[in-house]
């Protein structure tokens, strides 16, 4: 898995803070406060690229200088990372079998399932750390 890092210009709005990427189009996010549109810009960015990737289109470059456009209040800019999906490994692991069925009943995929449960468990870690 590699990672990549785009330019987040962050915008003054009337209900907090707004979140776009001028070189990936369509990607953007938002918070209350501008820590909140600091994590939920990484989590919007790492989605937006994780379905150009499963779509099998190309991901954009990142321009070394973005021109500051007169008609948005800039706040900042920031630097975001995020890991690009990497090719699927296969593990061998061990839960309780009551713990599985309970997955099994709402899961059309568990490995899907156990991949998102453990991507959710992450993003609430690195929040609570404030990484």
């Amino acid at each position: 898995m590699g990672s990549m890092s785009y330019i987040a210009v962050v915008e003054r709005g009337p209900e907090g803070f707004g979140v776009f990427f001028p070189d990936v189009p369509g990607c953007v996010s938002a918070g209350r406060t501008d820590e909140e549109a600091f994590s939920n810009a990484e989590e919007a960015l790492s989605g937006h690229l994780a379905e150009m990737i499963r779509f099998g289109k190309s991901l954009p470059d990142r321009s070394d200088h973005i021109e500051h456009d007169p008609e948005v209040d800039e706040y900042c800019r920031i630097l975001v990372r995020v890991e690009l999906p990497g090719k699927s490994v296969r593990l061998n692991i061990t839960m309780d079998e009551g713990l599985v069925a309970a997955i099994d009943r709402v899961a059309t995929n568990r490995s899907s399932f156990l991949a998102d449960a453990a991507r959710s468990a992450l993003a609430a870690r690195r929040q609570a750390i404030g990484a």
